[in-house]
């Protein structure tokens, strides 16, 4: 018997979404297969899946039931930004995709990293910073409860939502912060608004602490949100990882987009212990979908976030070194001058992308 020792090719979904995403979405996969081609890589098999608008034209609704079922299959997939607001009745009331999938494969760690370019004209200089959101509860009613939502009107004149916090969502994004910051420079800053909210994001300060014994060698400190964001503006540079629940996080994570460039340059990941969601920070811009335009930097620095948590996963370097080739290559292309019209260059979607591909060759 011959056996068949040829590398498989990874399978990861792609799921171009609304707007923008059916640009930036395919651009960000062509910088994977290069980077995975420069590396001797075995290569990626993208699987395309409905998703967004253009699935309620086929499959009547935003998220098939199709598209749940093969991500069920594969550990990670690329997901462009969605337009839920246009979306028709009933859809548009509707659990918006990203929101569902996070959801439904409880991906707890939304770890949104905020890095200076040079040439990227950011607001401040030397930033180097990553926030781990947790993702499934807090004060965002659409992930915080079983089923429905944590919003309701007991009367037509009172709108009510409820934030939760449970020791075991808050022990695992405090972990998954800790682990990040051994990797970085060893310093996790916890965020919260114990002086008001003692119980709720009181418990979150406390179950971080609590998680830092755990971890002897991070230095610990941490600030309210509002004087948070007071910090980020004056010394981003003096942060390295910053945990917060669900909707501290997404405020500060989008700040500390714009202070280092625009949300443009604002990658993410969203992940559980068996999948990875690679999401930019952003929306889908449907005022400049279409025209070759759209920075495609956060969704190509997401691909490269996916790949270097597939390459943690499964101890695999080349993986990592992938995600390294394309983050070098964003960067030095952005250097050199090639950039899109959102940062003042003339590049469009596909010229940039294609710019960053040959420098990850």
């Amino acid at each position: 018997m011959v056996r068949d020792d040829a590398p498989r090719p990874h399978r990861l979904g792609l799921l171009e979404g609304d707007g923008i995403g059916p640009e930036i979405v395919p651009a960000a996969a062509d910088v994977l297969d290069a980077a995975m081609a420069a590396v001797g890589g075995p290569g990626i098999e993208w699987v395309r899946l409905p998703v967004g608008r253009a699935a309620i034209d086929t499959h009547g609704t935003s998220l098939p039931a199709e598209t749940v079922e093969a991500l069920e299959a594969l550990e990670g997939w690329l997901l462009g930004p969605h337009d839920s607001a246009a979306y028709p009745e009933p859809h548009r009331s509707q659990l918006n995709p990203s929101g569902a999938l996070r959801k439904h494969f409880d991906l707890f760690a939304n770890i949104r990293p905020a890095k200076s370019l040079e040439g990227a004209d950011a607001v401040v200089e030397g930033a180097d910073l990553v926030i781990a959101r947790e993702n499934t509860e807090g004060f965002y009613a659409d992930r915080n409860t079983h089923a429905g939502t944590g919003e309701f009107m007991p009367t037509p004149d009172v709108a009510m939502a409820m934030g939760i916090i449970t020791r075991p969502a808050v022990e695992r994004i405090a972990r998954q912060a800790f682990e990040l910051a051994r990797e970085r420079r060893g310093h996790v800053t916890v965020v919260h608004k114990a002086n008001v909210l003692r119980l709720t994001t009181g418990m979150f300060h406390d179950i971080c602490r609590e998680v830092a014994e755990d971890y002897p060698d991070v230095v610990v400190d941490d600030f309210h949100i509002d004087a948070m964001a007071a910090h980020l503006v004056r010394r981003a540079a003096d942060f390295d990882v910053i945990v917060a629940e669900n909707m501290f996080g997404d405020i500060l994570s989008d700040l500390a987009g714009e202070l280092v460039g625009s949300l443009g340059l604002a990658p993410s990941i969203n992940v559980s212990t068996r999948h990875g969601m690679a999401q930019a920070a952003h929306g889908s811009a449907p005022d400049i979908a279409g025209r070759d335009i759209a920075n495609p930097i956060a969704m190509l620095l997401s691909g490269a976030m996916l790949l270097q948590w597939l390459g943690a996963r499964h101890g695999t370097t080349r993986l990592g070194e992938a995600a390294t080739r394309i983050d070098a290559a964003v960067a030095s292309t952005v250097r050199a001058g090639t950039r899109t019209a959102d940062m003042g260059g003339q590049a469009g979607t596909r010229a940039f992308a294609g710019a960053v591909a040959d420098a990850v060759r």
